[in-house]
């Protein structure tokens, strides 16, 4: 039995939306910054709680002064063009790999149907280094970004993929999402807001998503979630994992 429950704040479904943003905390914390800059500049709404057991037992206090329970979260935002993406994130997972497993499991559930689920992700690099990985799991979502001129990459990621965000790839095909994993290279601190600007503008470029996020947006967001992990606890933290695990795609 699954022991992911969503709560409702809105509605009992994912509303209409061309395309599903997941991001968490990570190396670099690529993802997670353009999530929640998305959220910060662009009209949005919370619409629902992802709850699992095995998230920390840490509940904070929300903007409006009440106490809310460990949870991903689940927004509508409106883009500049009228249409709406759905943003999965939060500043936290389940710390055991069942609880990932199950969440992931929950998410693809949820977003059956969706155009696309985006999971976005940073990886450790070399300074010099500012690569955009495309990776799938399955072969007809890796035929459709090749005949629209997109690279996959066929050797990454080398060192695996963990967390919530390798299992919503790699499970995508067996409930028939047409995922994919976009990965920023960076240089790995806390927060590499130019990665993910450079992985923003990818996404407009190559998706044809009006992201329309600048770095001025992204640096008051990274300045906010560094003022977080000081109150809550470190990234690790909040990821159940070690400083050793870098080396990941998460």
């Amino acid at each position: 039995m699954n022991r992911t429950r969503i709560h409702w704040l809105i509605g009992d479904c994912l509303p209409d939306h061309v395309a599903l943003l997941e991001a968490v905390p990570g190396v670099g914390n690529v993802g997670k910054l353009i999530v929640d800059a998305l959220i910060e500049k662009h009209p949005s709404t919370l619409i629902a709680r992802i709850l699992h057991p095995d998230m920390p037992p840490h509940s904070t206090m929300d903007d409006e002064g009440l106490l809310t329970p460990p949870s991903m979260l689940v927004h509508r935002v409106m883009l500049p063009d009228g249409r709406y993406v759905v943003t999965v994130g939060g500043d936290l997972q389940p710390m055991t790999a069942a609880g990932q497993y199950e969440v992931a499991e929950a998410i693809l559930e949820m977003a059956n149907p969706t155009p696309q689920l985006l999971v976005l992700a940073g990886l450790a690099s070399e300074v010099d280094k500012n690569a955009i990985h495309v990776i799938c799991s399955d072969t007809k979502v890796r035929r459709n970004l090749q005949a629209n001129d997109i690279e996959v990459s066929d050797s990454q990621p080398e060192a695996g993929m963990i967390g919530v965000a390798g299992l919503l790839v790699s499970l995508s095909p067996v409930h028939q999402i047409p995922a994919i994993a976009l990965v920023a290279d960076t240089v790995g601190a806390s927060a590499d807001v130019i990665a993910a600007d450079r992985l923003a503008k990818w996404i407009e470029e190559a998706l044809e998503l009006p992201l329309a996020l600048d770095i001025d947006t992204t640096k008051e967001t990274a300045k906010k979630l560094l003022a977080s992990v000081e109150v809550s606890g470190s990234i690790e933290d909040h990821l159940g994992m070690s400083a050793e695990a870098d080396d990941f795609y998460v």
